[in-house]
């Protein structure tokens, strides 16, 4: 295993940093090697707790979804890390082994449902191209409210960009 490009903040050895760390802990049950090297720095930190809190536990996108989106998303960018720390939260959410191992073997034949699939072209199209074609937002839009757009989008953004910081960083691996 390669160790973090920037150093893994020892969990209670800075005081100043000890309400994000109950946090973190009360949240989490443990402070994992991505957070300790987010500790690096106190406001993002602070800031990408908040974040993905939200998406993670207060919008209305459906756990099985959301798992969905970060599985693709750790795959499409290479972040095995992300990848196994979320294999758990999906089998908790319902989502098959079937789906994971397709998910994780990087198929595009994946045996999903009609919901399922659309979300996973939103994905693969924000992850791949950036870009939303207007054909595919056209059918996410006859299918969720704004609120659930808004939503779905903030969850592949903030897991991309999760991906890429593990990835850059070299976090877990």
């Amino acid at each position: 295993m390669t160790a973090p490009r920037v150093p893994l903040i020892e969990v209670g050895a800075n005081p100043a940093l000890a309400p994000i760390e109950a946090r973190i802990q009360a949240a989490r049950g443990a402070i994992s090697p991505l957070y300790r090297v987010l500790l690096n720095s106190a406001p993002l930190v602070e800031g990408w707790e908040a974040l993905l809190t939200a998406i993670r536990q207060k919008t209305s996108v459906p756990p099985a979804l959301r798992e969905l989106v970060i599985l693709r998303v750790a795959v499409l960018n290479g972040a095995a890390y992300e990848f196994e720390a979320h294999v758990a939260n999906a089998q908790r959410a319902g989502i098959s082994a079937e789906k994971i191992g397709a998910l994780r073997d990087g198929r595009d034949d994946l045996p999903l449902d009609a919901i399922e699939r659309l979300v996973i072209r939103l994905t693969d199209a924000m992850t791949r191209d950036i870009e939303v074609p207007d054909a595919l937002y056209r059918e996410l839009e006859a299918r969720f409210g704004p609120t659930a757009l808004v939503e779905l989008v903030a969850t592949v953004a903030a897991y991309n960009m999760v991906s890429r910081f593990l990835v850059a960083l070299r976090i877990g691996h």
